[in-house]
This record gives structure tokens, C-alpha cells and sequence, in this order.
């Protein structure tokens, strides 16, 4: 047998190994996901607004499936000319913007969480095309821009909502700091600084544990696709250390933001405005 027919045969025989799509997979995942649900409406789980969690999981879920069915199609659209594959990768940064803003605020200035994702994953994937370590090319920038956007998508909510939480938890704090002398960006910043610093919390273990207690998608993923363990560990690597910087600048972004008051929930923790 040739060997380019081997690896295909390989890659073919390991994807299939691992979740054959099929009858059991979707009644796996429909169980999987009725068990989510309810765990949450025994729990009572609910948001800070009241909002029951069980619905909520469930309407993931089902948007989760609707949504990769319709991008499995369109990136083998998208790859084949450029202005699609950028269009593409504008959408999934719109759509990272809003959702971090609206988990963030309810109001107008939800739009400003464009700063820390913007900042955190442009440079990034601008340093990576620009020295040939990611190729200009649908498969293979698509999915390394959206796991950063994921990235800082994340830490801007967590360091967005958990210094608005800090603010408004300890706003006669802010009010006493200002009474000393101190101007309102630096009161607020030493209150919602450490609560902010937090959101590296998750990304900072993961990278810690790596191959030890989980192993990431990326490096799953090379594995599956028939490259070498070293090759897809590298990958790996390089996807924890990038999402690390991503995440930092996100993180410090959102808490500046906080600070200056243009990311804000109206209330309390807008002193002084």
C-alpha cells in the first residue's frame, strides 16, 4: 500500500475510532445534555438576575449543534478565497465582542469589550501570518484565530463582571480612597485589580497541568490528524503560551476599562461619574 494512502487510511481509521457519527452519538449527546439540565433544576442553579440555569443549558446546547452543523459547512466555503476567510474570522469577532459585552454589561458600553479581545488576538495572529508560522489559509487560520478569540473572550468577561462584582461589593472603599486624595481610576484600580487578575486563574492552569492532568484539544487533534506526538505537542505548546499572552492583555484591558469607567453597569460601582 502507497504510503499517502496509509496515512489516509490511518487518519480515517482514528477519527472514526473516536466518535463515530452516528445513532449512539446523538442519543449519547442528548442523555449527556438532559443530565446537564437536570443536575442544574435540582440545584436551583440561577444567574445573579434570578435566571434558571436548566433552560439556559439546554438552549446551548441545541444552539451549540445548530451552530458548528452550519460552520462545518461554511469553512469549506470560506477557505477557498480570501475575502471569505476574512469576512468569516470579522464575524467570529463580532460575535465574541457582543457576548463578552452583554456578559459583562447590559448597556451601551458593552461595545468597548472590542478593546481587550481586539488587543489580545490581533497581534497575536498578525505576528503569526506575518512570520509564515500560520499559513494565510482557511484551515489552518480559522482555527487557531478562533481559539484565541475564545481565549480572550473569556478572560474579558471574568476580569470585566469580577471587578464591576469587586466595585460594587466594596464601592465605600473607592468612596474613602477618593476622599484621600486619590484620583478615581487609581481608587478603583487597587479594589478591582485583584478580583480582574483572576480571570488568568483558568489559562494559567491549564498550561501548569498540561500533560498531566488534561490533554488539550489542539494536541488531541494533531495526534488524530496523524502527525508526530512531538510535532503535536509543539502545537500545543505554542496554543497555551499564545492564549496565555492573549489572555493577559484581555485581562489588564478589561480592568483598565473598569477603571476608567467606559465599561460600566449603571449604580454604584459608577462613582463619580
Amino acid at each position: 500500500m502507497p504510503a499517502a494512502a496509509h496515512t489516509v487510511t490511518a487518519r480515517q481509521t482514528a477519527a472514526d475510532t473516536l466518535l463515530p457519527v452516528d445513532a449512539t452519538l446523538w442519543a449519547v449527546l442528548a442523555v449527556l445534555l438532559l443530565a446537564a439540565a437536570g443536575v442544574a433544576a435540582l440545584a436551583h442553579l440561577t444567574d445573579r438576575e434570578g435566571r434558571r440555569y436548566p433552560r439556559a443549558i439546554a438552549v446551548a446546547g441545541l444552539r451549540a449543534a445548530v451552530q458548528l452543523a452550519a460552520v462545518s459547512f461554511l469553512i469549506g466555503w470560506v477557505v477557498r478565497a480570501i475575502p471569505l476567510l476574512l469576512s468569516f474570522l470579522v464575524m467570529m469577532f463580532a460575535v465574541a465582542v457582543r457576548t463578552a459585552g452583554r456578559r459583562i454589561t447590559a448597556n451601551r458600553t458593552w461595545w468597548w469589550a472590542s478593546v481587550p479581545i481586539g488587543a489580545g488576538v490581533l497581534p497575536v495572529v498578525a505576528a503569526l501570518v506575518l512570520t509564515g508560522l500560520v499559513p494565510l489559509k482557511g484551515i489552518a487560520l480559522i482555527p487557531v484565530t478562533g481559539i484565541l478569540i475564545g481565549g480572550a473572550l473569556t478572560a474579558t468577561v471574568l476580569a470585566g463582571r469580577r471587578s464591576l462584582d469587586e466595585l460594587r461589593l466594596r464601592h465605600g472603599e473607592v468612596e474613602a480612597a477618593l476622599a484621600l486624595g486619590l484620583l478615581e481610576r487609581d481608587a478603583r484600580l487597587e479594589i478591582a485589580r485583584p478580583a480582574a487578575s483572576e480571570a488568568l486563574i483558568p489559562g494559567h492552569d491549564q498550561t501548569r497541568t498540561v500533560g498531566l492532568v488534561t490533554l488539550p484539544g489542539a494536541f488531541v487533534g494533531m495526534l488524530l490528524g496523524g502527525a508526530p506526538p512531538v510535532q503535536a505537542g509543539a502545537v500545543q505548546l505554542f496554543v497555551l503560551v499564545a492564549l496565555m499572552a492573549v489572555q493577559a492583555v484581555a485581562t489588564a484591558l478589561a480592568l483598565e476599562l473598569v477603571a476608567r469607567g467606559l465599561l460600566h453597569r449603571g449604580g454604584v460601582d459608577d462613582i463619580a461619574r
